[in-house]
């Protein structure tokens, strides 16, 4: 039977001979997170999301609400306006679109008019994050994404709001019109900052 070191260092005193042993490393250097794999972990992060917010773009704006106009007689959605809309053209296209046309825009909203602004914005703020190394120029550029998602998800509501309206008013059509330009405007700065913010990560990724 097998003696314990405790049981041989009784029995030989300090001659006893303890066999040694060594426990295994707990660390894997092979899972080791250097700083070139977190940015390289970060660019398919942000590239994913470039990706899925032009498809959302495209399945919004270009599709799905181009596809509405076949329920609203060829007119288009106030989403579509960046221009904004007015009174009389709200009163007609209420006029064209029944309650089931207006239901599946409100659906619209809730789902791609939903997701789109909110995976544009968060993957514009990772964008503009991992290129703009100072400070100031980053929360810049982040407030462009930030406002837009608001807008735009303002807008959704805005316009549902209008469109239940037996008569919608003018104030009602006024902010729905505004919101909506501005989140067109804001949008098309976005790209904007976007485009810089790679731009300077470009520059930065040069200097010696």
């Amino acid at each position: 039977m097998a003696k314990t070191p405790a049981q041989r260092i009784k029995k030989h005193g300090a001659k006893a001979v303890v066999p040694e042993h060594s426990l295994p490393s707990v660390i894997n250097p092979t899972t080791r997170r250097t700083p070139e794999k977190a940015q390289s972990n970060s660019k398919l992060i942000v590239i994913a999301g470039v990706v899925a917010s032009l498809f959302l773009f495209w399945y919004l704006h270009l599709l799905t609400l181009n596809q509405m106009t076949q329920l609203s007689g060829g007119l288009a959605m106030p989403d579509s306006l960046i221009g904004g809309f007015s009174q009389d053209y709200v009163a007609q296209l209420r006029a064209a679109m029944d309650e089931a046309a207006r239901g599946q825009l409100n659906y619209v909203h809730k789902t791609a008019g939903t997701l789109f602004p909110l995976i544009f914005g968060f993957s514009w703020l990772l964008l503009i994050g991992t290129n703009v190394a100072r400070k100031a120029w980053r929360w810049a550029m982040w407030a462009a994404p930030l406002l837009f998602a608001v807008a735009h998800l303002w807008s959704n509501v805005a316009i549902d709001s209008m469109l239940a309206m037996e008569t919608p008013d003018a104030g009602s059509v006024a902010l729905a019109s505004t919101l909506t330009i501005a989140s067109w405007v804001l949008f098309l700065i976005s790209l904007l900052c976007g485009a810089a913010a790679v731009f300077l990560g470009l520059k930065n990724a040069k200097q010696p």
